[in-house]
C-alpha cells in the first residue's frame, strides 16, 4: 500500500508501506478521505511544535474515515463493508485516568500522526490501517466520507462546549475563525447562542462565518477595537471559545466578556500571559479544553443526523499522491478552510 509519510520539514513523499493484517480486536480500515490538520501543517513546515520533532519517517494524518475490510479474531462488529470514522486516540484503558473516565488524558495514550512517542504513532494517511475495533465508529448511510471524516475536528469543539457548559440564551464570542473556530460556531448555535461574533485577523475566514450563521465577524487587525462596542458595563459575553492560541486574542478580548463570563481555551500556540487583575476583578473562568471522549462518537452522530453540516468547511479536496500541492493549498489560508485527500475508491472535487 501507499502512504504519505513525513520525513523532516518540507520533505514530505507518498511512499510504499507493507500492507497491515488485524490482530485479534482489530479491524483493517481502507481509507477514503482524510482532513489535513493544523498539526500535519507544523509537521510540514516545522518538523514538529515545540519540543516535539520528527526523529524517524512517520505517516501523517488523523481526520479520516473509510469502509471496514476485514476483521480479527473475535471481532464481530463493525462487519466488514461498514462506512466508519476512525477514531484517531487510541487510550490504554488502564491508567488512572482512564478507570476515572478521563481518557482524553490517558498516560499512556497512543494518537495517529504523532511524533510524541518514540517510535512515532503512525498516522492515517494510509491506503489501509489497522485499528481497534472501537476506533471504527459507523456512520449513517447518507453521510459522506468526506463529512465522517470531519468527526475528530468536531468532537474538539463539542468536547469544548461541554467545557463551557449551557449556551441556550448566551452571548458567545470566537476568536479564530480557523476549522475549529468555525467549528465551535456551528456548535454554539446548534446549542441555542443567541448572539455569535467572531474576531479574526484575515478577511476570507470572516466571510465564511458570516455564511454559517455568525452575527459578526470582526477583523481585529485593520480594527483593533473592533470589540469595543461589547465592552460597555463591564462587558457583553457570557462565553469565550479561544481558538487562535494567540495571546493577544484572549487578552485583548477579555474587556467585552462580562462579568462571570467562562472562557474555553481550545487554540494551543504561544505561551499566554494572562492580566489576572482581570480575571479577579470579573470573576471570568478559563477553563482548558483538551481533544475529546465520549464526543467523537456523539460527533459521528450528530451529523449522521443533520443536526451539524460540516461540508461548507471543505474548500477543496485533492487525491492523496497529490499530497504536496495539498499541503501548500492547506496552508494558504486565504484559499483554504479545511483541505482533505481523496483515497482510492471516493470520488474526487475541488
Amino acid at each position: 500500500m501507499r502512504a504519505v509519510i513525513i520525513h523532516a520539514a518540507h520533505d514530505l513523499r507518498v511512499e510504499e508501506r507493507p500492507n497491515p493484517e488485524p490482530g485479534a480486536g482489530q479491524v483493517l480500515v481502507a481509507i477514503r478521505a482524510g482532513g489535513i490538520c493544523g498539526s500535519d501543517l507544523h509537521y510540514f513546515h516545522d518538523g514538529g511544535f515545540g519540543a516535539i520533532r520528527v526523529r524517524h519517517p512517520m505517516a501523517l494524518g488523523h481526520e479520516i474515515a473509510g469502509v471496514v475490510v476485514r476483521t480479527g479474531e473475535g471481532v464481530q462488529y463493525p462487519a466488514p463493508g461498514t462506512r466508519v470514522a476512525v477514531n484517531p486516540s487510541r487510550p490504554c484503558g488502564e491508567c488512572r485516568y482512564c478507570r476515572e473516565g478521563q481518557r482524553q488524558h490517558c498516560l499512556d495514550m497512543r494518537f495517529m500522526g504523532s511524533a510524541m512517542r518514540m517510535p512515532h504513532v503512525e498516522g492515517g494517511f494510509c491506503e489501509r490501517i489497522v485499528v481497534d475495533a472501537e476506533q471504527a465508529v459507523p456512520v449513517a448511510d447518507g453521510l459522506s466520507m468526506a463529512a465522517a471524516a470531519m468527526a475528530e475536528p468536531l468532537a474538539v469543539c463539542l468536547h469544548a462546549a461541554r467545557r463551557a457548559g449551557p449556551m441556550q440564551g448566551r452571548r458567545v464570542l470566537i476568536t479564530g475563525c480557523g476549522p475549529i473556530g468555525m467549528l465551535c460556531l456551528l456548535v454554539a448555535k446548534q446549542a441555542g447562542a443567541t448572539e455569535i461574533v467572531v474576531t479574526d485577523v484575515a478577511e476570507t475566514p470572516l466571510g465564511m462565518a458570516i455564511k454559517l450563521g455568525a452575527d459578526k465577524a470582526l477583523n481585529v487587525a485593520t480594527n483593533p477595537d473592533a470589540l469595543q462596542p461589547w465592552a460597555a458595563d463591564k462587558g457583553s459575553f457570557d462565553v469565550m471559545f479561544e481558538c487562535s492560541g494567540h495571546r493577544s486574542a484572549l487578552s485583548g478580548a477579555l474587556a467585552a466578556l462580562r462579568p462571570g463570563a467562562v472562557v474555553v481555551q481550545v487554540g494551543i500556540g504561544s505561551e499566554m500571559v494572562l492580566p489576572m487583575n482581570v480575571l479577579v476583578a470579573k470573576e471570568i473562568e478559563v477553563r482548558g479544553s483538551f481533544r475529546f471522549e465520549p464526543e467523537f462518537a456523539t460527533a459521528v452522530e450528530m451529523m449522521g443526523k443533520g443536526l451539524i453540516d460540516v461540508t461548507p468547511l471543505i474548500t477543496a479536496t485533492l487525491p492523496f499522491d497529490d499530497a504536496l500541492s495539498a499541503f501548500e493549498l492547506a496552508s494558504d489560508k486565504t484559499q483554504s478552510m479545511k483541505v482533505q485527500l481523496a483515497f482510492p475508491g471516493v470520488e474526487q472535487r475541488s
